[in-house]
């Protein structure tokens, strides 16, 4: 029978082990934000930041700004950025390739960002509070946002053909920009990503 002391010796040398095999288990290693990674074939961060590129570089181009700089005086257009919707069955950071460009046009200059709704809504919420806490001199006037132009509203959508240990996924991203007194679409842009994935084994 071990004594007290060569069971606490099995029992140390036990949880080591189990500490040496977890430690072995994961390994991670940092990577260039830039490298292309795909590991499951689905959507990935290498998806989002091709579709906000090319996106971004066909809103850019595209007349419509200048059109409306022209029709007001040299004023910058605001666009308020509406809902992208997910249509596909993965789960997509939409929001990941929006703020990209939103960034882009408050970089470039080529319009001004309003917040999206719920960012508004904080932001009311801190005027109004400021009306009651603030000093006079320092409190944010009340009605006196700015008006949003246009607004950008969109979705993606997906086709998957699967056959055995082979897939096909096809993704298609359709955004507008539409103007909001007049209902006018002013811009439209489109991306497509198609994927050949062949898998070790069936995933369904």
């Amino acid at each position: 029978m071990f004594s007290l002391q060569a069971r606490r010796y099995t029992s140390a040398l036990a949880v080591a082990m189990v500490a040496m095999g977890c430690s072995r288990g994961t390994q991670v290693t940092r990577v260039d934000p830039e490298t292309t990674i795909d590991l499951s074939g689905f959507w990935n961060d290498t998806d989002s930041r091709q579709v906000a590129n090319t996106l971004i570089d066909d809103a850019l181009d595209h007349p419509w700004a200048r059109r409306f700089m022209q029709q007001n005086g040299g004023e910058l257009p605001a666009v308020i950025f509406g809902t992208v919707r997910n249509r596909t069955t993965e789960h997509i950071a939409v929001n990941a390739f929006l703020r990209d460009m939103e960034a882009a046009f408050l970089r470039t200059g080529v319009a001004r960002v309003v917040a999206d709704p719920e960012q508004r809504q904080q932001i009311r919420d801190e005027r109004a509070d400021q009306q009651q806490n603030a000093s006079q001199a320092t409190r944010a006037r009340m009605r006196n946002e700015l008006g949003a132009d246009f607004i950008l509203v969109g979705e993606i959508t997906s086709i998957e053909d699967v056959e055995g240990n082979q897939e096909v996924i096809y993704y298609q991203i359709d955004l507008n920009l539409t103007d909001l007194e007049t209902n006018e679409r002013v811009w439209i842009g489109q991306e497509r990503i198609k994927k050949f994935v062949e898998r070790s084994r069936t995933r369904r």
